[in-house]
């Protein structure tokens, strides 16, 4: 019996996956509940397990950008693993007996199936492959052979970005590369990323390495049969930085493989460039004090990257926000020398007791738990034409990773004890910084609370994380002097923000409820007796 795998739903906001990697080949035999892929939406990573115990067919291919529901492969239950895995072994210990050149043609004839087999001498004419029916275009994003570099068929050559996923590009011949597209090109599907052309009995630069060993000038005058592609052009990097400072590459000299122009000759050129004219320019000061103004001195390089699909996805977000909410922001100041003190006092016995350490998030969030029961349209949501009230708290946590911001949630943070949500705090924040969250963890957060005084920041307006109403800012502590009981004393004061969606929130909610996180922050014994 064949049983169809499809696409599991992961997000009521997700309507399509793509397909990051397979675990498992075509054909392997697989255990119930075993991982066999890993897929890719534009918020999260996770695995895909095997739903029964045979043999594996796979339909969609890695890369491949499929919708949720859609049949990515099939598990033949009937299949036995032992037979599959005889085989497959029998295929391998044949595999490891052929010589490699045996093993290099053997590649070469599959690959030029149907066309007949490429000859010494033919270009090769790679284009950008197909990734996914919504992908119409992509980003060279890396090459990792240089321009000139003789290359083996299915070696990687370079990595290529859609705005979904990132995957690598296999040589289709083994031949001397030539880079069409540079780094940083935006191609749509079907064009030409480069050509390889096609060469027999391995890489032709190995001969001249044995000359240059036995003693010959490098000096000399190169033959025609000595020139490759690379004799006199700029690898990729090169290339770029003459381009930005407008000097010809024929008249570099370079001094890489086979004559290559590299990047420290591109540097060095641009360097004795920029003396000459500042030269020309101090002689030209000397005999005419009435010159015109000098020039700007230093570098003023320039570099561009491509947005990743995690920050593609925040930044369409981010100004949805601003475009359909009505958002307006309120700010306190909080004394937290209470809690500075009680951290002081018990933070050796609390980390000893619960192996966490007790930090402010966890004062803030129970805080944030108890104004939120006390004023629930901070808490609530606005759906179509309803507004909807939340009776527990589900408290979104931003953190900054190294792919971008992420915002996992606390799930009923208002049942949690102080240990409890220190401990939800490092897990989560460990998992956004390794980048193993998953579409559960952020999702269906009810409020947020951010975080930049660790960065330094002394005040901000933070941006709703919608569907939500509202969201709290923390920031930096300053020691300021303040007037307490007719004293002027110095303490330790962090500025608090408050931003809230004005359709469903009016300011005397919102500047009270920040009020209240103030009265309880500044007076920690209410946490504890809820008053």
């Amino acid at each position: 019996m064949s049983l169809e795998i499809k696409v599991p739903e992961v997000g009521e906001s997700i309507t399509e996956v793509t397909i990051a990697s397979w675990l498992k080949k075509d054909g392997d035999y697989v255990e119930q509940d075993e991982i066999i892929a890993e897929l890719e939406s534009d918020k999260a990573t996770f695995e895909l397990p095997a739903e029964a115990a045979g043999v594996l067919k796979i339909i969609a291919s890695e890369e491949d950008t499929v919708e949720v529901g859609a049949v990515i492969c099939e598990i033949d239950t009937d299949a036995k693993g032992g037979e599959k895995s005889s085989s497959s072994s029998d295929k391998k210990e044949d595999v490891k007996a052929e010589p490699k050149e045996t093993k290099s043609e053997k590649k070469e004839e599959s690959k030029s199936s149907g066309s007949g087999s490429r000859k010494t001498g033919e270009t090769k004419e790679m284009v950008v492959p197909t990734v996914g029916e919504s992908i119409t275009e992509v980003t060279i994003s890396t090459w990792l052979k240089s321009d000139g570099d003789y290359v083996e068929l299915d070696e990687i050559i370079a990595e290529v970005e859609s705005d979904k996923a990132t995957f690598e590009l296999p040589a289709e011949a083994n031949g001397i590369l030539k880079i069409v597209a540079q780094e940083g090109d935006t191609l749509e599907i079907g064009a030409t990323i480069c050509n390889i052309e096609v060469t027999e009995g391995g890489a032709p630069s190995s001969e001249k390495k044995e000359n240059a060993d036995s003693g010959e000038s490098k000096s000399a005058a190169p033959t025609s049969s000595d020139e490759t592609y690379a004799s006199g052009h700029a690898s990729p990097a090169a290339a770029k930085i003459l381009k930005e400072k407008g000097i010809d590459p024929s008249n570099i000299k370079g001094t890489g493989r086979d004559g290559r122009i590299t990047k420290e000759d591109a540097e060095n050129a641009e360097k004795q460039a920029s003396k000459a004219p500042q030269a020309s320019k101090s002689e030209e000061k000397k005999e005419d004090s009435s010159a015109s103004a000098p020039q700007t001195s230093g570098d003023r390089d320039q570099h561009r990257e491509k947005m990743s699909s995690l920050r593609k996805t925040v930044a369409r977000r981010l100004v949805s926000v601003k475009n359909e909410t009505a958002m307006l922001t309120t700010f306190n100041e909080v004394d937290m020398q209470p809690i500075m003190d009680i951290r002081k006092k018990y933070k050796e016995q609390f980390k000893e007791k619960y192996e966490v350490g007790l930090g402010f998030m966890s004062f803030f969030t129970k805080a944030c738990t108890l104004a939120l029961k006390e004023w629930p349209a901070v808490n609530a949501q606005i759906d179509g034409n309803e507004i909807v009230y939340n009776d527990y708290v589900d408290m979104s946590i931003a953190v900054s990773s190294p792919k971008g911001l992420v915002v996992p949630v606390i799930r009923n943070a208002e049942k949690l004890s102080f240990n409890e949500v220190e401990s939800e705090v490092i897990r989560l924040a460990k998992k956004a910084r390794d980048g193993k969250l998953s579409i559960d963890e952020m999702s269906g957060g009810t409020f947020t609370i951010t975080n930049g005084g660790i960065f330094g920041s002394m005040l901000s307006t933070p941006i709703i994380n919608a569907p939500q109403s509202a969201i709290l800012g923390m920031h930096n502590i300053v020691e300021r002097p303040v007037a307490i009981n007719g004293e002027v004393k110095i303490r330790p004061i962090m500025y608090v923000a408050l931003s809230y969606d004005h359709r469903i929130i009016d300011g005397k909610e919102s500047v009270s409820f920040l009020y209240r996180v103030k009265e309880l922050l500044e007076d920690p014994t209410r946490l504890l007796l809820g008053i």
